[in-house]
């Protein structure tokens, strides 16, 4: 008696086609045997843990105190001088932030609220500022 291979019987027949519902696209088809996030989510966790953060440079009084003097010079002296000011922005998310720099000019300077605001609308936290330059701190004029 000869060997029987299992479902040699169907083994060569064409394939069902349903007459109630309509054949899958290979797009469809594809969709169904995709894999799938288990873990919604993990991939922005793991690129948000492997985001950099720079740490915050606490100033020395000397350096803010130059901070000062040079804000006070361009609100008395030159209203409408461009500025660059490198400041601290710190993270939503996580410990630590960025540097940014932009360059603009200086409306008002709001002491109680101890803020810097430019023509252009940025608010600038003074307490943040790490550096501020600009031509008109290479004249006469600015005493160190």
């Amino acid at each position: 008696m000869a060997h029987k291979f299992p479902y040699e019987d169907i083994i060569n027949l064409p394939p069902h086609i349903s007459k109630k519902h309509p054949q899958p696209t290979m797009l469809e088809r594809a969709a169904r045997f995709s894999p799938f996030a288990a873990i919604t989510g993990y991939e922005e966790m793991v690129k948000e843990a492997a985001r950099v953060t720079d740490k915050r440079i606490e100033l020395d009084e000397g350096s803010k105190e130059l901070i000062n003097e040079k804000l006070l010079f361009v609100t008395e002296m030159c209203n409408d001088a461009l500025v660059c000011i490198t400041y601290f922005v710190p993270d939503k998310l996580k410990s630590g932030g960025s540097y940014e720099t932009v360059t603009g000019t200086i409306k008002r300077i709001d002491e109680y609220e101890r803020i810097v605001i430019l023509t252009e609308g940025m608010i600038i936290p003074i307490d943040n500022i790490y550096q501020i330059d600009g031509d008109m701190f290479n004249s006469e004029d600015f005493i160190w």
